[in-house]
């Protein structure tokens, strides 16, 4: 077992067999939980990593073949990585909001992912179509607004020159974008809950200190 690529929260290793994804931090057994129940119900609906079994805070996975959305973004495919995942984000938002059982009758409520972006999706190289998605641990029920700034707030932190691009993301979405100010909030708001989690975990520690110097730097945007 190694560990893997782009993993921030947890610590996650994979032998190109099987994937195992042990949990750190604020309540991690809440979060193995939430992933758990979302891959295991998920599975057939959507594009989803196998779950082979999840015991002492650790959730193991099949592996499953696809490259990173970022990496295949910053190899210059922006546009077509983008417009998959606006597609697929509108499937993910038309799912049943009962496979998450808490909140399940909210309305007008949908299945938020909680962490959409490019980096935590995988495509076929070739096609670039979605294999997987994957790091459910913060899915709720919420508001569109709030996957779409989030992927938006990615492309814009840690890919800025394909910023362009994030209008094939809109368009394979589909549907009225919500204005700037709205995805901003979001964004912000994300940003704050971050934080929060990190003060959380280590009270004044690196975490924290990074997630408030983005929350200033997001907030300085334009459109």
């Amino acid at each position: 077992m190694r560990p893997l690529k782009h993993g921030y929260t947890n610590h996650t290793v994979g032998d190109g067999s099987v994937v195992e994804k042990t949990y750190e931090g604020p309540d991690a057994e809440l979060r193995l939980d939430r992933e758990h129940e979302l891959l295991t119900r998920l599975q057939g609906v959507l594009p989803m990593p196998p779950v082979r079994g999840a015991d002492a805070g650790t959730l193991t996975l099949g592996f499953v073949a696809g490259v990173p959305g970022q990496e295949l973004l910053d190899a210059g495919h922006a546009a077509a990585v983008l417009e998959t995942c606006g597609r697929l984000l509108r499937r993910i938002h038309a799912t049943e909001r009962s496979v998450l059982a808490v909140g399940a009758h909210a309305a007008g409520k949908v299945l938020v992912h909680g962490d959409f972006g490019p980096n935590n999706v995988l495509l076929d190289p070739v096609t670039f179509q979605a294999t997987a998605v994957v790091d459910w641990e913060f899915a709720h029920l919420g508001e569109p607004v709030e996957d779409l700034a989030w992927c938006e707030w990615i492309v814009r932190m840690h890919h800025p020159e394909h910023r362009q691009a994030l209008d094939h993301f809109f368009h394979a979405y589909g549907g009225e974008v919500p204005p700037w100010p709205v995805r901003q909030a979001a964004m912000l708001a994300r940003c704050e809950a971050l934080r929060q989690f990190c003060h959380r975990w280590e009270p004044n520690g690196a975490g924290m200190r990074q997630w408030r110097e983005r929350a200033a730097a997001t907030g300085g945007w334009q459109e």
